[in-house]
C-alpha cells in the first residue's frame, strides 16, 4: 500500500493461480482484441496493425489506442502519441477501412510519474470500461506494441480488469540479456512494473535475444509485396526509406518486431513459449528474478519463415 492506494505492482500473488494459467493458454476460436500502438515511432507497428486487421478469421478488432513515445521523431510523449494517432488513421485509409476509425482513441500524453497514479486518456478510460464487459472465462485480448502506459493506467483506474483481460506485450529484452534497456520498457518502467507485478495474464515477447530474429530485407519486401496494393507499396517504401537512413548503401535487414505480438494469438505454428515466474523490471535497467512470483507466458523463439509467409500472404490480399 502507498497512502490509501494499492500498489498493483506488488499484488500479483493475490490472484488465483489456476485461473491465471487458464487465461495464459493460447485462445481457441475467434477472440476480441484491442491494439495499443506507437505507430509513428518505427515501421513495424504499421505492419502489425494491418496484419491484425487481415487476420479477421481469428481476431475481431474492437479498438486501437495510440501510445506515447519520444525520440528524434517526436519531441515529447504527447507529440509521439498524436503522430501515432494520425498514422493509425493513415493505415486505415490505405486499407479502405474507414469503418474502424471511430474505434481509434488517443492515448497518454505523458508516461507514468509513479506506480499508483494513472495518466488519464481516452484510451485508458475506454479500456477500463471495455474490459469490464468481459469475464475470467472469456477475456479481452490486449496487444501492446509500445510503452505500456495506456494499459497500466487502465489497470490503475479499474484494478478489477486484471482478471478480465490477457495482455500480449512486446517489451523488454530476453531474460539472459545483460540489461532491460529496450525502447518500450525503458520509456515507462513504472508501467512495466505494474504489468509484470499486478497478476494480469501476461504474454511477453522479449526484443533482443528473441524477436530480434524476425528480420526482412529490401529485396524480400520487393518480391513479396511490391505492386500488390496501396498498403503494400507504402510499407515497402517506408521500410526501405527508414533503413537507408542508417545503412547508407550498405547491406541491411530490418526487424519487423511488432508483428510477433499479433502472431501469438493466431492458430499458425509461428512461435514457441513456456511459463516463467514473472520477472521484476528494475529502475536500474535490470530484471530481478523471484521464484515465488506468479507466472507469465514467455516467448523464446519466433519461427521466422513461417510467420513471414503468413504475413506477406495476408497483406497482399488486403
Amino acid at each position: 500500500m502507498e497512502g490509501k492506494k494499492k500498489n498493483l505492482a506488488e499484488s500479483g500473488n493475490e490472484i488465483n493461480t489456476a485461473e491465471l494459467l487458464k487465461r495464459l493458454e493460447h485462445p481457441s476460436g475467434r477472440v476480441d482484441v484491442v491494439l495499443d500502438t506507437d505507430t509513428f515511432n518505427e515501421i513495424d507497428d504499421q505492419f502489425a496493425l494491418a496484419y491484425l486487421i487481415c487476420s479477421k478469421e481469428k481476431l475481431d478488432l474492437q479498438a486501437v489506442y495510440a501510445a506515447p513515445f519520444s525520440n528524434e521523431k517526436a519531441k515529447d510523449p504527447a507529440e509521439g502519441m498524436e503522430k501515432s494517432y494520425q498514422e493509425i488513421l493513415h493505415i486505415l485509409t490505405l486499407m479502405e477501412r474507414d469503418d474502424l476509425k471511430p474505434a481509434v482513441y488517443r492515448g497518454s500524453t505523458s508516461f507514468l510519474s509513479s506506480e499508483t497514479e494513472p495518466v488519464l486518456s481516452e484510451a485508458a478510460k475506454d479500456l477500463a470500461e471495455r474490459a469490464m464487459k468481459y469475464t475470467k472465462e472469456k477475456p479481452l485480448y490486449v496487444v501492446s506494441i509500445g510503452a505500456i502506459t495506456n494499459i497500466a493506467s487502465a489497470l490503475l483506474l479499474k484494478p478489477e480488469i486484471r482478471e478480465r483481460m490477457v495482455v500480449v506485450w512486446l517489451g523488454g529484452h530476453s531474460l539472459h540479456w545483460p540489461d532491460t534497456r529496450e525502447f518500450n520498457m525503458e520509456h515507462d518502467v513504472a508501467a512495466a512494473r505494474i504489468i509484470f507485478g499486478c497478476g494480469v495474464a501476461l504474454v511477453q515477447l522479449p526484443c533482443a535475444g528473441v524477436v530480434s530474429e524476425f528480420a526482412t530485407s529490401g529485396p524480400e519486401l520487393e518480391y513479396h509485396l511490391r505492386g500488390k496494393n496501396k498498403l503494400c507499396d507504402y510499407l515497402v517504401d517506408l521500410t526501405k526509406s527508414e533503413a537507408e537512413k542508417y545503412a547508407k548503401g550498405k547491406a541491411w535487414t530490418r526487424i519487423i518486431w511488432d508483428v510477433t505480438a499479433v502472431a501469438w494469438l493466431l492458430d499458425g505454428d509461428f512461435e514457441e513459449d513456456y511459463l516463467v515466474h514473472s520477472p521484476i523490471p528494475g529502475y536500474d535497467n535490470h530484471y530481478v528474478l523471484d521464484p515465488q512470483r506468479h507466472f507469465i507466458r514467455y516467448v523464446y523463439h519466433v519461427k521466422r519463415d513461417s510467420l513471414f509467409t503468413d504475413l506477406f500472404a495476408k497483406l497482399g490480399r488486403s
